[in-house]
């Protein structure tokens, strides 16, 4: 707050304890005439019970010239300095100073009871004490009515205050209701409030909280003193710990500030001490004793003591401390601040690591910081070191710097805004040299440790310093390798160099009329512009930062007279720039290439020179709620309603307005060409912060005056050429404009189409993917990297980049639905700037959906344009990997049966271009002649076998092209056409002798069998038996059943199928119990089942001593023998028990033959003596075997 004559050090320990100055007693002679005891017991106003003197003015007259010094004395001078430089003091007028050294602002009260304080640009102070306008303090109230709330305008009661404020307060929803605030205003006005007394500058009484369902009412203990319109010192009972004052406080804060005439007041307690004899004091002494002995008495024994011993120290010195004679002068006057809560609230928050809330907490706490220096308090500064204290402490720095990892994006914001919060109090206008030598001493002892964070993380040093456009600091532009590292703490260091002594600047700032004198001096010309308006030529980021400050500190009249000089100067700028091209272009335009010429953009920038401005300007513009002060935790808000208020008066444009200021340089900024910054967040930020602006311009509701600078704003970015972002030539690797263009096409289409479609396709490029990407698709899930392999560091956001390309065409494309001249526009900036696959795919989807509503009839022009993008699509990722391929195809066939049968047929006929031939055949080709498709299409004959006969050339072309894929495909859409068919089938013969496997071979056998074609069935069946190899332990095999049924189908189909079958099988199968399993399938039932005209089953059963079943019986038993001796090699006692019921299913084959018994003995035999060693499975197989 504006603390007047005596400025304290911002940064100096608070007090201790409550205001206990040592207060001497005078002679009588030199001591002014005192009243009986029984006067000094009246009220508030000074005699009797009254707060006024007999014969007070009527309510609204003007204030006693005694109140309107005591209210300037009681808010500027220590009660000490009051009394040192007057020699008698008339009672009345102490009474005075006493009851106007309350704080009188409930603005004041609030901000030290709530986390978040949402106020108008009123809420600023304007001068003096912030919280103390004048205008807003009525004189004190007649007796027998109501005193009027301090800080509400005269006339208004006590109730009125108290409806007004509370529901102001109340405003922001309930998440507001238990704030401290909120709830100290309900126990004021359920009368819980009793015993209120104030003794000189000490205030205290009861507060009782009402009892609820799980506790009893509770009454506790307040005490508050205060000094200067401010509160020094607290005392409840409840034992609160936090940093605001708790509801009890509040509570009887606001009873003191509402009902003045209802609180008793006292003189210091020394001044009445002063009217007592011995008697009296005497008295007075054994009655406190007694009423608290147990708490005072040693205390009491001790002082007592000390006194009657001559040379005690408290004999040394002259009076005595009395707690209610408010401060000494030496003593700092600032509100109560509990530093050691501050401490812990941060540590607290910090350990949380952005869980739980923590980061909002944190971004709360420095909104107070904030709010602490627009009222120009100085805990502001104090506070702000706590945090900064406990940032610096954070165990976490080490950490990270020890593993070389980056700190989180939510803590890296928190940094950022406690840089710029350092910034803002360094460039106090109105601070001392001693107090900004202490801030800038301790800045630069933290910005000296390891551990400090950098400006921009890996890349701080790369950034221009603060002052880097001031003369004096031209030498100072060395190579930016040779700059030590720049912390977050640096350029609030680099302020040191900046002051507010110029005297153009202070012109400036101090005036509205502030313009050209008629006879200008050669120095003077580059300080005004053509119209006699003044112009601040200074390093754009580092002259935004003196208005951040201004603002910040409560000084917004002067914070927007510098924001309109420095529009004056950027607007100045861009026409000289736009002069310097003119000249130029035609050079430019030849070469196709530019330099950036702005070495430090102003979006993205650590001081956020753009949002200051328009905050600046937007709050002057801000319609002010019925409830001036809004109290929440929850962060709730509602969008803010803005009026145009004209620029002050004095300037030649006077139809210009605070809000089109506003966004004039807001596009102004956005529109600025500049350098994509190195390091993942740096360039994150530069996105977060552009989102942020746009957020804060689509607030604003666009009417003829804004939409007039929006479409002037627009052509000057249009023609700004290297300057400007959106110009006809830009950098390669220039900040692309898709968001912000994304913004200016949806503002500007109901008004100038033309113009917001010119702008939006300018905008579609992305230079540094254009003039390096190669013809290749360049998409992969995730953009997270750029695909130009020579420059680094990379573009770690161009994903996000991308996408925002990808979400302005949408836009473009949903605005343009039924115009086809802008489609076929909007489609060609696509194909050409995009290169994302993915991007485009989800475009066409986009489109696809936009033109087939549910309610209503399909817009044909934009379901074309979503099929070209579907076509683009598919040749993009026909020769690469893309997990969403298969998505993609089933898609584009989807899309083109919505545009109709002739894209079927030309998707169809071009499919080699578009699709693999798997996919052409298996989904494409099947999809298109599906029944669904004809029912969908409705679809007459000749149109049905145009698409069926296209789907049979499909089919063959891709047969031969990749015949193990595609045959059987291809035989299924070619089974109506029997030519086809044969071909087809020819395909398959003759790629199973190539690559095709056994499973493929095997499958299409299968299906020919199905379609009735046994023979050739059986002839791929043989193919595939020849392609087969089945090792004696896959007894698992897939295989195995495809061989099961080839054996079935030869069985079937006759004898001699069968003898040329059993050849293949007996090669490829080596597993014996396959070949059991085939053997005794073919002994059940006699050959030649099939019912093959022209052929005979004769019904015999087969033997197995004669071919062909004898070679397979044979080749059965030397599997047995085989398998055997290769399990017992490696067995062990677990599977004994297997290994026997092995050979007992060996033995059921052994049989078949009619000698086979002999062939099994000698068998076990050889077993025995070849495997003696092992006893316990011999012991076994004599068991089960003989």
């Amino acid at each position: 707050m504006a603390e007047g004559g005596e400025r304290e050090e911002l940064l100096s320990p608070p007090p201790v304890s409550p205001a206990k100055r040592l207060c001497s007693w005078p002679s009588p002679q030199a001591h002014h005439p005192r009243g009986s005891p029984g006067t000094a017991g009246g009220g508030v106003g000074g005699v009797g019970s009254s707060c006024l003197a007999p014969g007070a003015r009527p309510h609204l007259q003007p204030e006693s010239l005694l109140d309107c010094s005591a209210k300037t004395v009681a808010e500027k001078w220590a009660y000490e300095r009051v009394e040192e430089r007057f020699e008698r003091i008339p009672e009345p007028v102490q009474r005075r100073i006493v009851y106007w050294s309350f704080p009188r602002n409930e603005r004041e009260i609030c901000m030290y009871s709530s986390f978040q304080y949402r106020g108008g640009p009123g809420a600023s102070a304007t001068g003096g004490s912030a919280g103390a306008l004048p205008a807003e303090e009525g004189p004190p109230p007649p007796p027998g009515t109501a005193a009027p709330a301090a800080g509400s305008a005269p006339g208004t009661a006590a109730a009125g205050a108290s409806s007004g404020l509370g529901a102001g307060a109340g405003a922001a929803g309930g998440g507001g209701e238990g704030l401290p605030f909120r709830r100290g205003i309900r126990l004021l006005d359920s009368g819980s409030v009793e015993n209120v007394l104030q003794v000189g500058f000490h205030l205290s009484g009861t507060v009782t909280e009402p009892a609820t369902a799980s506790e009893p009412a509770m009454t506790y203990k307040v005490a508050i003193s205060f000094d200067r319109c401010k509160i020094t010192s607290v005392t409840c009972g409840c034992g609160n710990k936090d940093i605001f004052y708790c509801a009890h406080v509040v509570a009887l804060s606001l009873y003191r500030i509402r009902k003045p005439d209802q609180v008793k007041l006292r003189l210091p307690i020394s001044e009445t001490l002063f009217q007592m004899n011995r008697d009296q004091l005497q008295k007075f002494i054994q009655y406190l004793i007694t009423a608290h002995h147990t708490e005072v008495l040693p205390t009491a024994q001790k002082l007592a003591d000390e006194i009657l011993s001559s040379n005690s120290e408290i004999n040394q010195v002259n009076g005595a401390p009395d707690p209610t004679a408010g401060a000494s002068i030496d003593d700092e006057n600032c509100w109560h601040l509990d530093e050691e809560q501050v401490k812990e609230q941060v540590k607290l928050f910090l350990s949380q690591g952005g869980y739980y809330g923590s980061g909002k907490q944190l971004n709360s706490m420095f909104a107070k910081v904030r709010e602490m220096l627009r009222m120009r308090d100085s805990n502001g500064a104090r506070m702000l070191t706590l945090i900064t204290e406990q940032f610096m402490a954070d165990p976490r720095l080490t950490l990270w710097r020890q593993q070389g990892t980056s700190m989180t994006d939510k803590c890296r914001q928190l940094w950022d805004e406690l840089g710029a919060l350092w910034v803002c109090i360094i460039l106090n206008p109105h601070c001392k040299l001693e107090e900004k030598s202490c801030w800038l001493q301790q800045l630069q002892k933290w910005s000296d440790l390891d551990v400090c964070p950098l400006e921009d993380g890996n890349y701080g040093h790369e950034l221009p310093n603060i002052t880097n456009a001031l003369p004096q600091n031209v030498s100072h532009s060395a190579d930016s390798l040779s700059r030590p590292r720049r912390t977050v703490f640096t350029r609030a260091i680099e302020g040191r160099e900046l002051h507010w002594q110029d005297s153009h600047l202070q012109r400036i700032i101090s005036s509205d009329i502030y313009t050209a004198p008629a006879c200008q001096r050669e120095s003077e010309r580059l300080l005004f512009n053509s119209h006699g308006q003044p112009l601040w030529l200074e390093h754009v980021p580092t002259a935004c930062a003196r208005v951040d400050a201004l603002r910040s500190h409560g000084y917004p009249k002067e914070a927007l007279r510098l924001t309109v000089a420095i529009i004056n100067t950027l607007r100045l700028q861009q026409r000289r720039q736009l002069e310097i091209y003119k000249h130029q272009k035609k050079e430019l335009l030849q070469r196709g290439t530019t330099t950036i010429t702005n070495l430090e953009g102003w979006v993205g920038h650590p001081l956020d020179p753009i949002g200051c401005l328009f905050l600046t300007l937007t709050e002057a513009c801000r319609l002010n709620d019925d409830g001036y002060m809004e109290v929440s935790d929850m962060n709730e808000s509602r969008l803010p309603v803005y009026q145009h208020v004209p620029v002050a008066a004095g300037y030649t444009n006077s139809s210009e307005s605070y809000l089109s200021l506003a966004l004039e340089v807001a596009l102004m900024g956005m529109g600025q060409q500049r350098v994509m910054p190195e390091g993942l967040y740096a360039q994150d930020k530069v996105c977060r912060n552009e989102e942020h602006l746009l957020s804060h311009l689509q607030e604003l509701q666009l009417d003829d005056e804004l939409v007039q600078t929006l479409q002037k704003q627009c052509v000057l970015l249009l023609e700004g050429g290297p300057f400007s972002g959106l110009g006809e030539i830009i950098h390669r690797e220039s900040v692309p404009m898709h968001t912000f263009a994304k913004y200016l096409f949806s503002a500007l289409l109901p008004h100038d189409p033309d113009l917001s479609y010119k702008l939006a396709l300018r905008a579609m490029r992305l230079p540094v993917l254009e003039n390096s990407a190669s013809a290749a698709d360049t998409s992969h899930p995730h953009h997270m990297v750029s695909v130009v392999p020579s420059r680094y560091p990379r573009w770690f956001t161009l994903g996000h980049l991308e996408s925002q390309q990808c979400e302005l065409a949408s836009t473009m494309l949903t605005a343009a639905k039924g115009d086809t001249h802008r489609l076929r526009t909007i489609l060609e900036a696509i194909q050409k700037h995009i290169h994302s696959s993915s991007l485009i795919f989800k475009l066409a989807q986009d489109a696809f959906k936009i033109a087939t509503p549910t309610d209503c009839s399909t817009d044909s022009t934009l379901l074309n344009v979503a099929l070209e993008l579907g076509l683009q699509v598919m040749r993009m990722t026909l020769s690469t990997l893309n997990w969403r391929r298969r998505e993609m195809v089933r898609w584009l066939v989807t899309c083109a049966t919505e545009v109709g049968v002739r894209a079927l047929v030309s998707i169809l006929q071009s499919w080699y271009t578009l699709f693999t031939p798997t996919e052409a055949t298996s989904i494409v080709a099947a999809t298109a002649v599906s029944h669904t498709t004809i029912l969908r299409l409705s679809l007459d004959y000749p149109q049905r076998e145009e698409l069926a006969s296209c789907a049979r050339t499909l089919a063959l072309q891709c047969a031969m092209k990749d015949p193990q894929s595609c045959a059987l495909s291809a035989l299924t859409l070619c089974e109506k056409d029997h030519i086809a068919f044969e071909a087809a089938y020819q395909i398959a013969i003759d790629a199973a002798a190539g690559g095709m496997t056994h499973s493929q071979l095997f499958t299409i056998a299968r299906y020919m069998e199905l379609r009735g074609y046994p023979l050739r069935a059986f002839k791929l069946a043989s193919l595939a038996m020849s392609h087969l190899n089945l090792a004696y332990n896959q007894d698992t095999h897939p295989a195995i059943n495809d061989v099961l049924w080839a054996c079935a189908l030869s069985h079937s189909l006759g004898k001699n199928e069968l003898a040329a079958l059993i050849p293949l099988v007996v090669k490829s199968v080596h597993c014996a119990t396959v070949l059991s399993d085939i053997l005794r399938r073919c002994t059940v039932t006699a050959p030649g089942l099939a019912g093959i005209p022209g052929r005979r089953s004769s019904g015999k059963l087969m033997s197995t001593d004669k071919a062909p079943l004898r070679q397979l019986l044979d080749a059965t038993i030397n599997a047995y023998i085989n398998t055997t001796h290769s399990r017992l090699t490696h067995i062990s006692p677990r599977h004994y028990g297997e290994f026997i019921e092995f050979l007992s299913k060996a033995r059921e084959t052994f049989l078949l033959p009619q000698d086979g018994h002999l062939q099994f003995a000698q068998f076990i035999d050889n077993l025995k003596q070849i495997y003696k060693g092992k006893k316990k499975l011999m012991l076994l197989v004599r068991e089960r075997f003989g």
